[in-house]
C-alpha cells in the first residue's frame, strides 16, 4: 500500500514533507512571487531536492501573470514541455514567434522547442504547466536563449546560457510567499 504524504506548513503555506499521496488545495499551498514575473505555484517542488526526492518523473506548475509580465525566460529543454491557458490570454513566443493564446489553449513543446509565456489581454493570465524530469538529472537540462522577438516583451537571455542568475539576473529574487486572494479565478 502506498503511505499517504505528511504535509508540512511553512511560513509560505503546505509543502510535501515525506514521499506518498496527498491532496493539497493549491490556496493553501506555498507560492512564489517574483516582481515582473507574477505568482508561481511549483506544485512539484521548488528545488533540486523536492523534485528529484517527491516528484522524480513529473514537473508541474500554476504560473500567474499581469499583462506584459513574462512567466519565464525563452528557453529549451531536453523533456517535453505542456502548458494549458486556464484562465486570460497568453501571448506565446515559440521559434521566434508570437502566438495569442486564450483560455482553453493546449501549446505541446516536444523536447528542443523555444519557448516563453508573457501576460497579455485585460486581466491576469493563469497557466498550467506540466513536463516530464525522466532525462534531466543525468544532464544538461537545456539552454536559456537570447532572442529578438523574446527580447521585446523582457523574456529573452542576454546570451545563450544555462546559468539560471545570468538568465534572471533583471528580475528581483524569487520569494515564497502565501496565497493572495485574487490570483486564481474564483469557484463561480
Amino acid at each position: 500500500m502506498v503511505p499517504e504524504a505528511r504535509l508540512e506548513e511553512t511560513e509560505a503555506g503546505l509543502v510535501p514533507a515525506s514521499t506518498g499521496w496527498f491532496v493539497m488545495n493549491a490556496r493553501d499551498a506555498r507560492w512564489r512571487d517574483q516582481p515582473g514575473r507574477g505568482h508561481s505555484l511549483p506544485l512539484t517542488g521548488a528545488d533540486e531536492y523536492e523534485a528529484e526526492t517527491f516528484f522524480p518523473m513529473l514537473g508541474m506548475a500554476i504560473r500567474v501573470v499581469n499583462p506584459g509580465e513574462p512567466t519565464d525566460t525563452y528557453h529549451w529543454e531536453t523533456e517535453q514541455e505542456d502548458f494549458l491557458v486556464l484562465s486570460g490570454e497568453a501571448l506565446l513566443i515559440v521559434e521566434g514567434q508570437e502566438r495569442r493564446l486564450k483560455q482553453w489553449d493546449f501549446v505541446h513543446c516536444p523536447p528542443e522547442t523555444r519557448h516563453a509565456f508573457v501576460g497579455a489581454g485585460d486581466g491576469l493570465c493563469v497557466l498550467l504547466c506540466a513536463s516530464s524530469r525522466q532525462f534531466q538529472k543525468d544532464g544538461p537540462w537545456g539552454s536559456y536563449c537570447a532572442d529578438e522577438t523574446a527580447a521585446r516583451y523582457n523574456a529573452g537571455a542576454p546570451e545563450e546560457t544555462q546559468d539560471y542568475e545570468l538568465a534572471y539576473a533583471r528580475f528581483a529574487p524569487l520569494k515564497p510567499a502565501r496565497y493572495r486572494d485574487g490570483v486564481l479565478p474564483n469557484d463561480g
